[in-house]
């Protein structure tokens, strides 16, 4: 008898029954692939909305966004995502002011302006987070060593921007005063042709445009990152108006924006690729300081105190003809990222 069963059960006879049991999973897991696709695809073939985001693509920060679209998480949610190109946070927020788009990715200080103005914009949540974002490139041949030899000299940046709260920080901790040195405003996308052809000493901007400045300078460049002295807090807002109005549809951006971070976090070689494939730059650039980026969808009490400090700054600055501290709780749109995450809303309310 045991002889019998062990010739049941030899390796011969139960390859067929193997070769069986694998074209049945195999069938299963097919059938199932197909029925998941036909739902994801089903969720997404309905109408959708469309919602125009003015951004800068060009910029890092952005990836959720880029991400968010490209792999079909707004899609998903229902979501048709015109990303409408801008140069600046702060191009992309006067597009959302003008009507041109719906939301807008934007940095802090243009989120501050606006309300100092009484505008009624509402940003939904910040995206993203780094330190190491914000700097000055200068020339060596005209005698720019470090961040104290700028007294004097030609400074270009994009005024009423992060670039230019970061030159003044900078400046600050070398207790030189922005009288120290000559300010000429440019495009973020002007300032490194400005630098090169010798029309200024040194630029004071952001990411990408920071390194590329340093790399066409070559050996006559010298560089000093911000990362001392401004955290960058790159954000999604919009017109209160739109904002509130549309609740359902900032649940189902935030959601989408979720997974966008996500993937950027985890899956960064990926990331990288699709940025850079927006942007037509090599990936290979992003790497070395995408390790200090932080991708992620939330509300913390971190963006307002940064809120009400650069305001002090620019009240000090006289770069508003306001006196008086908003309070930026009122520009803060909480009740979409409470719905989707509330565990990603720290800010005290």
């Amino acid at each position: 008898m045991a002889q019998q069963i062990g010739k049941r059960f030899s390796g011969k006879a139960s390859m067929p029954l193997i070769i069986g049991l694998l074209l049945a999973v195999g069938t299963v897991l097919a059938g199932a692939y197909l029925w998941i696709n036909r739902a994801s695809s089903s969720a997404a073939a309905g109408p959708q909305e469309q919602v125009i985001i003015a951004t800068n693509t060009a910029y890092a920060g952005t990836c959720p966004v880029i991400v968010a679209r490209e792999n079909g998480y707004f899609a998903h949610e229902g979501i048709l995502a015109v990303l409408q190109p801008q140069s600046s946070g702060k191009a992309a927020m006067a597009s959302v002011l003008q009507g041109q788009a719906n939301l807008g990715t934007v940095a802090d200080i243009p989120v501050m302006f606006e309300a100092l103005n009484n505008r009624p914009v509402s940003v939904i949540a910040t995206i993203f987070k780094t330190e190491k974002d914000h700097g000055i490139v200068g020339r060596k041949d005209r005698g720019i060593a470090t961040i104290a030899s700028l007294k004097g000299k030609r400074i270009g940046v994009t005024q009423i921007t992060s670039g230019h709260f970061a030159l003044d920080a900078l400046l600050n901790r070398q207790k030189l005063s922005p009288s120290d040195i000559t300010m000429h405003n440019y495009k973020p996308e002007e300032l490194s042709a400005a630098l090169e052809q010798g029309e200024v000493d040194a630029i004071a901007t952001w990411q990408p445009y920071l390194d590329a400045s340093f790399n066409k300078l070559g050996s006559n460049g010298v560089i000093f990152y911000g990362e001392d002295v401004y955290t960058s807090l790159y954000a999604v807002a919009g017109m209160r108006d739109y904002v509130a109005g549309h609740p359902q549809t900032m649940q189902k951006v935030l959601r989408a924006l979720i997974q966008g971070a996500r993937f950027c976090s985890e899956v960064p070689d990926s990331a990288r690729e699709l940025v850079a494939g927006m942007t037509k730059n090599d990936a290979s650039i992003l790497k070395t300081a995408w390790p200090s980026y932080q991708f992620n969808i939330a509300l913390d009490q971190g963006l307002l105190l940064a809120l009400e400090d650069e305001a002090r700054w620019a009240i000090k600055n006289k770069l508003t003809s306001k006196t008086e501290i908003p309070n930026y709780l009122n520009y803060i749109y909480l009740d979409g990222l409470e719905a989707v995450m509330p565990t990603a809303v720290t800010l005290i309310h």
